[in-house]
């Protein structure tokens, strides 16, 4: 049975939420859980990892409603919730991971029509398979539309290794296009 609440915009839901109205904040946690756990499946390890990421966010979310600017789109400023949260839960993990790799060596052109070729879930298990810094900075950069100077802010390096690491993530992406869809497709 769906809640009275389901009905009502997101503007009405955040004016019941500032009221402290139970019901209410439960509408939008659940009107916007798998949006948010979209946004962090990006920048966690694991689900576990991403449901703690999410669960802070909106944690975050209800403590701050009550200044959220009226004239303001809500998706928005969660979705920038979600990610710094989602940052936050892995910064400890990505500072082990910073250590700077050299891995390059000549490779085979890419072949952009096979590329073409490759669908969403394909992209996001290629991304799976860059080192966390690689992917974090990647994420942040070509998804969420984070510049490098926001970046270093936000996880706390230098512009330049975000540049450096953005770069690395490309390569290697790059790379794992070549061998695990163009070396295929050249072989038959």
């Amino acid at each position: 049975m769906k809640s009275s609440y389901s009905k009502f915009s997101d503007q009405e839901l955040i004016i019941k939420c500032r009221k402290d109205d139970y019901k209410a904040q439960e509408a939008l946690y659940k009107r916007f859980y798998a949006y948010a756990m979209g946004i962090s499946l990006r920048y966690c390890i694991n689900r576990d990892d991403a449901l703690e990421a999410v669960n802070d966010s909106f944690i975050k979310l209800f403590k701050t409603i009550k200044t959220f600017e009226d004239h303001r789109l809500i998706k928005p400023w969660f979705r920038q919730i979600v990610v710094n949260s989602s940052i936050d839960n892995r910064r400890k993990n990505l500072k082990h991971s910073a250590a700077l790799d050299i891995e390059y060596a000549d490779e085979k052109p890419t072949d952009f029509n096979a590329i073409a070729k490759i669908n969403a879930e394909d992209i996001l298990k290629l991304l799976d398979c860059l080192p966390e810094i690689h992917k974090v900075v990647f994420n942040l950069y070509e998804i969420d539309g984070y510049s490098h100077e926001e970046i270093a802010d936000i996880l706390d390096i230098p512009s330049s290794s975000s540049r450096v690491y953005l770069s690395r993530a490309k390569d290697k992406l790059r790379k794992l296009v070549n061998s695990r869809f163009l070396d295929h497709e050249r072989a038959v």
